[in-house]
């Protein structure tokens, strides 16, 4: 499957369970891999034939920046049902990384990935088997 890749979006927010982590806020990441069907775009060479990834930097931001979150989950959460409502992607993966968590030690980062596809909710459903 062909993919379109966004590593190290970098935002401000102000996600997590303290109360501190509200008011002050602290740095995040996001990752994002979108799965998509990009033959028609490589064999014309028309943006509109592909997913602008302006685009889904500005749609990523507006849910970190904007968006107060106790689970840096649920920000991928909000972040995977967004992609795949306004984009025609087959699937999405997004790491939230959380280099400042309040974990008591010394840590490099903490991230969640969640991989998520406009299946889901079918293959979830009962009976929602693919068929030959």
């Amino acid at each position: 499957m062909d993919r379109i890749t966004l590593t190290g979006l970098t935002f401000y927010g102000y996600h997590g369970c303290l109360p501190e982590e509200n008011k002050t806020g602290q740095p995040f990441y996001v990752d994002i891999v979108l799965y998509v069907d990009l033959r028609a775009a490589g064999n014309s060479d028309d943006l509109s034939k592909t997913i602008d990834y302006s685009n889904v930097y500005h749609i990523v931001r507006e849910i970190v920046e904007n968006h107060t979150y106790k689970l840096i989950e649920a920000v991928a959460e909000a972040i995977a049902g967004a992609l795949l409502s306004q984009f025609p992607v087959d699937a999405v993966d997004v790491t939230v990384h959380k280099p400042q968590a309040p974990v008591g030690g010394l840590l490099q980062d903490v991230a969640v990935t969640i991989e998520r596809s406009r299946y889901d909710d079918i293959l979830s459903q009962p009976g929602g088997q693919c068929r030959a």
